[in-house]
């Protein structure tokens, strides 16, 4: 819905809420009218009910207002002695509606000061457990949401198995767009693998369905920072078409922003920047980007080793990432039949080594062309991830031959913007403008491909190609002005992320927010102690704040306990 449908709606709620109410008001010694005026009927309603004021505003917090409507209802049923089971459950399978009847058939009286302390202990338990889901869901919808790291695109900086804090409020708490969710999970319900959320998710975004009436549109809370070069960010995957966490893909399935899976990288380019990848390496405006003392580059390098490369080898230097170099006869290689098969089997390799005999290459391979090509595996070579400085430590090795860096000067069709004009792949890419807000651009059929999704996709116009000529929303279109900011986000592991080399720009509207903290680590099924309570970002080596956090614990419990203490005495 937009902002003016929202606003109808909400009218339409505060008129059905005053006319099943009126009379419950003016029992409670208020006037009719308080019962009707948007907002101030929900104060009024606080003192009825005899709770807080704050209440008001947790009924217009999505997700939270779910579990508050109920209460709500409940509660205002039992302050007029409605108290039995049989009231709670009509108060809430009607949906609220259970006041039409108290306010216009029932002979109820209004209950001054009532207990509000639960009369079972079923129901003092039912309480707490609410109370603490909606405090938990205010937390992770606007403050602070806990994230694990899955994959290892962000290696040295942040660990597969490190546990974040990601701080909402850094650049703006995004007000949740689909409000009719299960409130602290993500796209799926844990166990169940069920959608967690409604939306319409097989006709998209502009779908008329009653399942995606309730959306809001985008709005984020003001935020104290704004992200800068080399931030590492938590997103929702811009192109996700996921059906859910475990992976299973749907092509025709859409999500809504806010329920596509949680991504993070590192921010290599801002709005208005110009950015080139060489040889790995990116470039913004021009000048080579320079990375904290934290982070570490990482590409696949491919050993030689005067022995076959065993374990040994490979636990010797940490090597956890790598693979198979593979051997083809030269003349096989070069025929064209040859390379047909791979393209058609989605099979892209590159060459690391050729001679008049073999040649040898690395990438990723099906079973089933690798034994109809009849390829072969080279025993003292592998193509291993590693960082630069533990590259030139191989070197010095005397059972290491060489270790080239790999880098590929071939088209790779999985890069962004797919599109055969242009011959980018992961390591030699761009150089590329990343749109900002309110800035124009000469759009061409030459530069279209690389902003179709911006224009169509991320800013809702209906984009067409007709002969020579370009036309947005019917109107022929020679420039372009962007409505919104993008980002570039890339992984330090160069070789092994897939980041917007593969997928283009991320809107700001799908930022989720800033890790700030890695409260817990685990690697190798044991804990990594250096790692707990240290700073993603910040220079030099993390500090561990692990002892320090274990006193202040130690000291607030001793303190609640003398506390306690004091006041039965």
């Amino acid at each position: 819905m937009t902002w003016t449908q929202w606003l109808i709606f909400i009218l339409v709620i505060q008129v059905i809420h005053g006319l099943g109410t009126w009379k419950l008001y003016v029992k409670a010694g208020k006037q009719a009218w308080q019962a009707f005026i948007p907002v101030y009927n929900a104060v009024v309603l606080m003192k009825v009910i005899n709770r807080p004021w704050y209440w008001t505003v947790l009924l217009f917090l999505p997700i939270v207002n779910l579990i508050m409507f109920p209460v709500v209802w409940v509660e205002t049923a039992r302050s007029f002695g409605k108290n039995s089971a049989t009231d709670t459950l009509l108060a809430i399978i009607t949906l609220g509606f259970y006041n039409y009847y108290l306010n216009y058939t029932a002979d109820v009286d209004y209950i001054n000061d009532r207990s509000l302390k639960p009369r079972t202990s079923l129901g003092d338990w039912v309480s707490s457990i609410l109370f603490a889901i909606v405090a938990a869901t205010i937390v992770h919808t606007y403050v602070i949401q806990p994230f694990t790291i899955p994959t290892s695109s962000l290696e040295k900086s942040l660990l597969v198995g490190d546990f974040l804090f990601v701080s909402k409020f850094h650049y703006g708490a995004r007000v949740p767009m689909t409000t009719v969710a299960a409130p602290m999970v993500h796209d799926t319900i844990p166990g169940l693998k069920k959608k967690s959320y409604l939306y319409d998710d097989k006709k998209g975004e502009k779908s008329t369905s009653w399942k995606n009436f309730f959306q809001l549109p985008y709005l984020r809370l003001p935020g104290f920072q704004n992200i800068k070069h080399n931030d590492i960010v938590v997103f929702n995957w811009p192109v996700d078409t996921l059906y859910n966490m475990y992976k299973t893909a749907d092509r025709t399935y859409f999500k809504p922003i806010d329920k596509r899976t949680n991504y993070v990288k590192r921010c290599v380019g801002l709005p208005g920047d110009t950015i080139e990848v060489k040889d790995g390496f990116v470039y913004v405006n021009g000048k080579q980007n320079v990375l904290p003392d934290r982070a570490k580059l990482q590409f696949f390098h491919t050993i030689e080793t005067k022995g076959n490369v065993d374990m040994r080898f490979l636990n010797k230097y940490g090597i956890t990432e790598y693979t198979n170099v593979f051997s083809l006869g030269t003349k096989v290689w070069d025929d064209t039949r040859v390379q047909d098969f791979l393209r058609n089997n989605n099979t892209h390799l590159d060459v690391v080594h050729r001679d008049s005999t073999n040649v040898h290459v690395i990438g990723q391979m099906s079973r089933t062309a690798y034994e109809k090509l009849k390829f072969t595996t080279v025993s003292n070579k592998i193509s291993a991830n590693a960082t630069l400085e533990l590259a030139t430590q191989m070197k010095q090795d005397p059972e290491v031959i060489s270790i080239v860096k790999n880098s590929s000067k071939t088209r790779d069709a999985s890069v962004f913007p797919h599109d055969p004009n242009y011959d980018w792949n992961n390591d030699f890419f761009g150089p590329l403008y990343l749109p900002e807000a309110g800035k124009t651009i000469d759009l061409t059929l030459e530069n279209l491909p690389l902003y179709k999704r911006v224009i169509t996709a991320y800013e809702g116009n209906d984009l067409q190609v007709k002969g020579n000529q370009i036309f947005i929303n019917d109107q022929v279109a020679n420039t372009y002005t962007f409505s919104k900011d993008y980002y570039w986000l890339m992984g330090d592991n160069r070789h092994n992320s897939q980041d917007a080399r593969s997928w283009g720009f991320v809107p700001f509207d799908h930022v989720v927010g800033k890790p700030v903290f890695i409260w817990m680590s685990w690697g190798d099924g044991k804990p990594r102690w250096e790692r707990w309570f240290t700073t993603v970002g910040g220079n030099g080596k993390p500090v561990s704040y692990l002892i320090p956090f274990l006193v202040l614990l130690a000291i607030w419990f001793g303190f609640n306990q003398w506390r306690k203490k004091k006041k039965a005495a």
